[in-house]
């Protein structure tokens, strides 16, 4: 157990909302707490964009100096081209790559203006 731990009825697998958790589930792999090098995707507070907050792997016992916050507002395609390009250059943790761009898209995906439907008129009978 441990504070972040979600359990709900039926759902096999509990969730975790611990910070740097990509997928949100309550995994080793997933941990955001334990790993020294982890990454987390967070929104940005203006709703535009998102921020990609990362692990120094040399600044594990100092975290005030741990976490890196780099901010993403260029668009969607542009911004996560770079996210993917961070991760391959820094070779940080390839196993979280796609579910950090999933993480990346979702938030840009919310962020969208809701389009107005058009109201359908009933056909009238002659």
């Amino acid at each position: 157990n441990n504070a972040f731990l979600v359990k709900k009825r039926n759902i096999k697998k509990p969730f975790s909302k611990e910070p740097n958790n990509v997928t949100n589930l309550h995994s080793f792999r997933y941990n955001g707490l334990i790993h020294k090098k982890a990454v987390g995707v967070v929104e940005n507070p203006d709703r535009k964009g998102f921020t990609v907050v990362y692990k120094k792997a040399k600044a594990t016992r100092k975290p005030a100096k741990n976490l890196i916050r780099r901010p993403f507002k260029a668009g969607a395609r542009r911004s996560l081209y770079k996210v993917k390009r961070l991760l391959k250059a820094n070779h940080y943790r390839t196993d979280l790559c796609k579910a950090t761009l999933r993480r990346a898209s979702a938030i840009l995906r919310s962020q969208r203006p809701i389009k107005a439907k058009k109201a359908k008129t009933a056909a009238t009978k002659s």
